[in-house]
């Protein structure tokens, strides 16, 4: 990024509000790069809900989420996914300022027609790639992440600054903008989190402790060596990629890596993926769970259950709790968040 284009995105929300809704991970993230990068910054929250005091803490003056909109020439909508519609229907469109920008960190109600914004406002996406603890952190660092920049609508003409300036505040730039569209931000964020992330990888770790301990195995070896171990190789890849992790493992390793792994996921896995992969580019999947959001998710809680209760489960709560290092970094997280805590509450106070 060139010195006239980061001059333009850090003098483009000179003088106008910014309305951040919801202060969960990437809410509490957002709304304070931007309010450290210079950007007026209002949050709107439920009264008196969960978030409320901690955004008091940070210095914030919460407001309720129509009166925070009121007047913001942004709103970004950082609450759950599919509490979004009921937000935006109920507190967000009838306040909204008719050339306003409505921002979302992920595309899902907009892409699969939860929410439809009036055609005088712009509508973006901006969506860091890294959870919102992370983005906070390389921001006082001085860094930042990746970001997703999209647009869905721009009606005013400045939709795409709009979009940069705010990725900007968030410190963005400064790691690198990826554009791309609501579309395809939304149907990869979800492929990745059902087929490889999430569903993925917990079905490869049970599976493999699984066929360990069936085979009379010690249930806790198997948690090493199927859970507990599997840190240590997606740290590699995440730092160096297959070369990295290649580079460190044994030649045995990478002997049973190459041999064997393309039996465990082969082209049948590859089908399956395909399939999920068009479950969720024909909407199929939206709305199998907006239905079941909207019966109070009976499945998904029977399913999730099943997987608390899984017998791994009770094995790595055993194990981790004799692992000095976890009990100590646990500690150290709860101090530190409390010292900052207290620091907040001590600043609020003195300016009062």
């Amino acid at each position: 990024m060139n010195k006239s284009q980061q001059d333009k995105y850090e003098a483009y929300f000179t003088g106008k509000k910014v309305a951040v809704v919801g202060y969960g991970s990437q809410g509490r993230a957002h709304a304070l790069n931007l309010r450290d990068s210079g950007y007026n910054v209002v949050v709107g929250l439920r009264p008196n809900g969960a978030t409320w005091k901690r955004a008091e803490q940070d210095g914030f003056k919460p407001a309720t989420v129509a009166e925070a909109v009121k007047g913001a020439d942004l709103v970004a909508i950082l609450c759950p996914d599919m509490a979004q519609p009921a937000v935006y229907k109920e507190s967000v469109e009838p306040n909204l300022k008719k050339d306003a920008a409505v921002l979302f960190a992920h595309g899902f109600n907009v892409h699969y027609g939860q929410i439809a914004a009036p055609a005088g406002v712009d509508v973006v996406l901006v969506a860091p790639k890294a959870p919102g603890a992370l983005v906070r952190r390389q921001f006082e660092e001085g860094r930042g992440v990746p970001c997703l920049v999209a647009v869905h609508q721009d009606a005013t003409g400045n939709a795409k600054t709009a979009a940069y300036a705010y990725a900007h505040g968030l410190g963005g730039t400064k790691a690198g903008v990826i554009e791309t569209t609501f579309a395809e931000e939304t149907e990869t964020d979800l492929f990745g989190e059902q087929a490889v992330l999430c569903g993925g990888v917990t079905e490869l770790i049970t599976a493999g402790w699984e066929t360990l301990v069936e085979a009379g195995y010690q249930p806790e070896v198997a948690y090493f060596e199927c859970l507990h171990e599997l840190k240590l190789i997606v740290d590699l890849i995440y730092e160096g990629g297959f070369a990295r992790m290649h580079e460190f493992v044994s030649e045995t390793a990478k002997y049973g890596d190459l041999t064997r792994g393309p039996r465990i996921v082969d082209a049948r896995t590859k089908e399956q993926m395909k399939t999920v992969l068009e479950e969720i580019r024909s909407g199929a999947f939206a709305k199998e769970w907006i239905a079941e959001d909207k019966a109070n998710k009976p499945h998904y809680n029977q399913l999730l259950q099943k997987d608390l209760d899984h017998p791994i489960e009770k094995v790595g709560k055993e194990l981790r709790s004799k692992m000095a290092w976890l009990q100590a970094s646990a500690k150290e997280a709860s101090a530190g968040q409390a010292k900052e805590d207290e620091r907040k509450l001590a600043a609020a106070g003195s300016k009062t």
